[in-house]
């Protein structure tokens, strides 16, 4: 186990899209904190890669729980989460961070319902099938969303994207508003630009829409950002622990930036 506060002790989390990236890392940090972690993705050898690093920083395996499923179909996401508290016990918590990227454009092969469909009714979808779940209170219970800086503005071809993030901040407020008389505490963190594969393909399409090199749009993509660099998963899981542990009690409804400065409110 690794040096991490030990403030999850014993209990369950729900991370979904927890086969790399952000999630991986989130799953990783509540894992080394104590908590039992239910990986859940649609992608099952992700998810099983997720689950051995993890047992490999000294978390016993019989502290996971591994299910592929899809966000967007709600049977399945309502049966994968009953099945997950019967495995590892009632939820602390649920990370709702499944989601997809990239740009869309009028015309027949407009992804726009697609990732609306993912980013936003998949993760209500998986809110809801939470909240059935949780463990009795009075002490907090936590959701986490995670939206992205494209929910504080606009980007040209990304309508998709920023609508489905931006509509996750009004569902953050309007679940918090909902369950604060049970003690749940609901909060999104919108990072930036994060060093996942989503990210690189960000970059790639800007240095193939540019006619730049990868690191010249890198470069390019850095400008925009203070801090000049990109943020790493582990500091979004970070931040995540924060918000689910007792030093966040009272902190709900909110949209928590991180992004070297690129956006200020």
């Amino acid at each position: 186990m690794s040096s991490f506060p030990t403030r999850q002790t014993d209990q369950h989390f729900i991370v979904t899209g927890a086969g790399t990236g952000i999630g991986r890392a989130i799953a990783l940090r509540l894992a080394n904190e104590g908590a039992r972690v239910s990986l859940m993705g649609r992608r099952l050898e992700p998810l099983q890669a997720s689950a051995a690093l993890i047992a490999d920083s000294g978390v016993s395996p019989d502290r996971l729980h591994v299910a592929s499923v899809d966000t967007t179909n709600q049977a399945a996401i309502d049966e994968a989460f009953a099945v997950a508290s019967g495995a590892l016990g009632p939820l602390r918590g649920c990370v709702a961070n499944a989601g997809i990227g990239g740009p869309n454009e009028p015309g027949p092969g407009d992804r726009f319902a697609e990732i609306v469909a993912t980013n936003l009714n998949g993760t209500y979808h998986t809110l809801r099938a939470a909240q059935r779940e949780l463990a009795d209170g009075p002490e907090a219970r936590h959701f986490v969303v995670i939206a992205s800086i494209l929910a504080r503005f606009g980007v040209p071809g990304y309508t998709g994207y920023c609508a489905s993030k931006t509509a996750l901040l009004g569902l953050t407020r309007a679940l918090a508003m909902e369950l604060a008389g049970d003690h749940v505490q609901v909060n999104a963190v919108c990072p930036g630009w994060v060093e996942t594969d989503m990210a690189w393909e960000g970059i790639d399409g800007m240095a193939a829409g540019m006619g730049v090199s990868r690191d010249e749009a890198l470069a390019t993509a850095m400008s925009e950002v203070p801090f000049g660099r990109m943020s790493q998963p582990a500091d979004i899981a970070g931040l995540v622990a924060w918000l689910v542990s007792g030093d966040a009690r009272g902190v709900t409804g909110q949209g928590i930036d991180m992004n070297g400065g690129a956006f200020m409110a």
